[in-house]
């Protein structure tokens, strides 16, 4: 945040919203209703046009070149006369609007982590004209726009001379902050670098900015992220929370998220919305991942079925080890554990597993089969979520793979999996007893 600095240069936005505009023989010509900034690159966009009003019914609209402004105060004079000047009935629309595209919307503040809401927009005034400096995301900012200035600042005085809200402005400069539009307005501001900062803010962080927005603002910054770095902070995200979110979706939307997501995290989804939306995303969905995830909700809970995921990398009994290590190069975005490879036959029967720490520094021309683990480790789909949990406290295994009574791997099982699930059980079982 930037300290407060001499106003003798700048003029905030809300002080000149709504001034008298007068015409080069004092005719009044309407009152400011908006600025238009232009988008041409500059770090500091210039005023383009002002936008005036005048009447209430109707309300008619103007835009007047900022090449005309001669002088910006209390009053704001134009070198022109009110005959020159063309109205319509409706407000004209422009890229940058002060009004539109920037007070009231939400800034991501990449050098805190945040998320916070401009209340103010700090203008550089050179000459006459005016540049975007600074937004205000402090609560001097919305106190100013309010017009409560006065009366706060008096009764802060009284009672706290020396409060640091009287001298200190939070003042985020324009090159430093990217607006987010949050489905308002019909354009996204310099999109491309909001979504290069966002993605650089780790997927955690993300989730935790969630937790401060309205359900609005919360499905509107979510859609704005790419795909990969939704699924990350989806994943962050509490139970209770990705409902929300899921509700706040379009079915659609929806579906292609939970078609993206790690499918034992779909499952436990699904199984907390009402049964006929399950249903109705599981229509909108691909066939195939329709009916992987009907097979995953037939589980028991507290099975190895109910809590396994479909997403793992497996190979053919004949793989080399030059053939894992390019399968891990090939998915790297996989949503899924990438450490570890399963060996099948022709009929998807597990033959053994490996990992990545077991095979990266062995010659890449002998067979996979020679770094499995010696013994061919599993656990079945209706095994009890305890016995899971003891073979994985056995072997200090993070991953274990899943198969069906005839040995065909159905998917894997991760120890993060089993750990939440027996906290749920344990917290069920002895809450009452804390």
């Amino acid at each position: 945040m930037d300290k407060a600095v001499d106003t003798k240069f700048f003029v905030y936005f809300s002080e000149i919203l709504g001034c008298h505009v007068l015409d080069r023989t004092n005719r009044y010509v309407g009152k400011l209703a908006e600025i238009v900034m232009k988008i041409n690159g500059e770090i500091y966009p210039k005023a383009e046009y002002l936008i005036v009003e005048k009447g209430l019914f109707p309300t008619r609209y103007a835009a007047i070149p900022w090449s005309c402004v001669k002088e910006v105060d209390d009053i704001i004079r134009i070198d022109s006369t009110r005959e020159d000047i063309s109205y319509q009935t409706h407000k004209p629309k422009y890229d940058l609007m002060l009004c539109v595209d920037v007070l009231d919307q939400q800034i991501v503040d990449t050098y805190n982590q945040k998320v916070v809401r401009v209340n103010d927009v700090h203008l550089l005034r050179v000459d006459h004209q005016l540049h975007l400096a600074h937004v205000d995301v402090g609560l001097r900012g919305l106190v100013r726009r309010l017009a409560w200035t006065n009366a706060i600042d008096a009764i802060v005085k009284f009672f706290s001379p020396r409060s640091s809200y009287l001298i200190r402005e939070e003042l985020i400069s324009w090159k430093n902050a990217q607006v987010l539009s949050l489905g308002r307005t019909k354009s996204l501001v310099r999109l491309d670098v909001a979504r290069e900062k966002l993605s650089q803010i780790h997927p955690t962080e993300l989730a935790d900015m969630f937790r401060d927005l309205s359900n609005f603002e919360k499905c509107s910054l979510y859609k704005s992220l790419d795909m990969a770095v939704q699924r990350k902070v989806f994943a962050d995200l509490a139970i209770n929370e990705q409902v929300e979110l899921i509700d706040l979706m379009d079915d659609k939307e929806a579906a292609t998220l939970l078609e993206n997501i790690p499918s034992d995290d779909a499952v436990d989804l699904l199984l907390k919305l009402p049964k006929r939306k399950t249903l109705h995303l599981m229509k909108l969905m691909e066939t195939k991942t329709s009916k992987k995830l009907g097979k995953l909700l037939k589980f028991s809970r507290d099975s190895a079925g109910g809590l396994m995921t479909t997403e793992y990398l497996f190979l053919h009994r004949d793989a080399l080890v030059k053939d894992a290590l390019q399968k891990v190069k090939d998915n790297t975005q996989f949503p899924g554990n990438i450490y570890y490879l399963f060996l099948v036959d022709d009929e998807q029967k597990l033959i053994g597993w490996t990992s990545l720490r077991w095979f990266i520094n062995v010659d890449p021309e002998i067979p996979l089969l020679k770094v499995c683990h010696p013994r061919k480790l599993f656990v079945r789909t209706n095994d009890k979520i305890e016995a899971v949990a003891l073979l994985f406290e056995k072997y200090k295994f993070s991953v274990l793979p899943v198969v069906n009574e005839a040995d065909i791997l159905q998917g894997i099982i991760t120890i993060d999996d089993v750990m939440e699930e027996l906290i749920s059980i344990a917290w069920k079982k002895y809450k009452e007893k804390l």
